[in-house]
């Protein structure tokens, strides 16, 4: 596009670009001089000036470099297909983002699933483990677990706590896990619903022995955790095992007991 003389104050300047975009000046200069953004105005004085067609091209250069495209193939995209329709352009980045959210929906699983394996035994001998969480414990996991997750503030924490355990300690964190799903499995079969108090109160019982014993628990990180008792088969099972509805019916007391956290209270 050959530039032309506008009103400056019908455009944006390079300044204000990066300012709305949370971009460098630099890096508008960058795409500038690579052919991936030219402004399609100039002032009097010179200088750069982007119209709406330009900030237009801007928004999906973004988009695209969030989701990890590299420039080259965001100038093909973008110059590849002339007369592409906007509407196009952002089907297509729906479905990558979507596409990459069901990646990191799917990661967070295995972290979770991978931490509370890990979380299970430190410092307890293989045997041990064995003994005192049966089929539960699963030492390939739990070795996977320290492999793929050790950098992470949950981690970190847990072990910080659960590398000073005894086996006095652990047997009090399974006495009081085993608790906490009595007290769930007392509310379901009073034919309490999930939401009853009784039953967010289990499930408040449940976040706040995680965050006694492992790393501290929020009721929307508890809420997070609690799909995973219905998307993992692993944890279904586990407690299926104490009764059959048990998984579903935790997971929607996590989920009304964080909603009852987040409900502001008379006055607030």
């Amino acid at each position: 596009m050959t530039a032309h003389t506008m009103q400056e104050d019908t455009v944006l300047t390079v300044g204000q670009v990066a300012e709305r975009f949370g971009l460098t000046v630099r890096t508008l200069h960058h795409y500038d001089e690579i052919g991936l953004l030219t402004p399609g105005a100039r002032s009097r004085s010179g200088y750069r000036l982007y119209t709406d067609e330009d900030l237009t091209r801007l928004q999906h250069v973004v988009v695209y470099r969030r989701l990890g495209f590299p420039l080259e193939q965001i100038s093909a995209i973008l110059d590849g297909e002339p007369g592409t329709a906007l509407v196009d352009h952002l089907r297509r980045q729906r479905a990558a983002v979507m596409s990459r959210l069901e990646e990191m929906t799917d990661l967070v699983t295995a972290i979770d699933r991978a931490l509370e394996q890990q979380m299970k035994g430190v410092n307890l001998t293989t045997q041990e483990q064995q003994e005192l969480f049966g089929d539960a414990f699963d030492d390939d996991d739990a070795q996977e677990a320290q492999e793929r997750w050790g950098d992470t503030d949950a981690w970190q924490q847990s072990q910080a706590r659960t590398t000073t355990y005894t086996k006095a300690d652990w047997e009090r964190v399974k006495a009081e896990g085993e608790a906490c799903n009595a007290a769930f499995v007392a509310a379901m079969e009073a034919g309490l619903p999930a939401t009853s108090t009784e039953a967010m109160d289990a499930a408040e019982l449940a976040r706040q022995h995680i965050t006694a014993w492992f790393y501290d628990l929020s009721p929307d990180m508890h809420r997070h955790l609690a799909d995973m008792y219905v998307a993992d088969p692993r944890f279904t099972r586990t407690y299926e095992d104490v009764r059959p509805g048990l998984a579903a019916y935790v997971r929607d007391a996590v989920h009304a007991n964080a909603d009852r956290h987040a409900t502001p209270g008379p006055g607030d």
